[in-house]
């Protein structure tokens, strides 16, 4: 092809470089072991949550996890943030199933 430039060539150029800086070796871990106490007291949730499913109300989910359907003003109290009316809930609403004393 006449008219395309020569490639350089360099193929009689070498290079190199020298570091004064020391090498140095990775960490070894190997030997290593850990172990951690606390003192803090094991702290239990005060509730734990349930997303609300199609045909739920509040005195279902309350007889399943409390034993009684009566129970079900204390999963409303603990979720008045996002529920109005304890007769208006829908599925795919996260709720707060407080811990309750017996």
């Amino acid at each position: 092809m006449s008219g395309d430039k020569p490639k350089a060539d360099f193929s009689d150029v070498s290079g190199g470089f020298k570091s004064e800086a020391p090498i140095v070796k990775k960490a070894d871990f190997s030997d290593v072991t850990g172990g951690f106490q606390s003192q803090a007291p094991i702290v239990e949730p005060e509730f734990q949550t349930y997303v609300v499913q199609k045909g739920d109300t509040l005195s279902k989910i309350a007889k399943e996890h409390y034993g009684k359907s009566s129970k079900y003003h204390a999963i409303f109290e603990a979720n008045k943030d996002i529920l109005k009316d304890p007769d208006h809930i829908y599925p795919g609403q996260e709720l707060k199933l407080p811990k309750l004393d017996d």
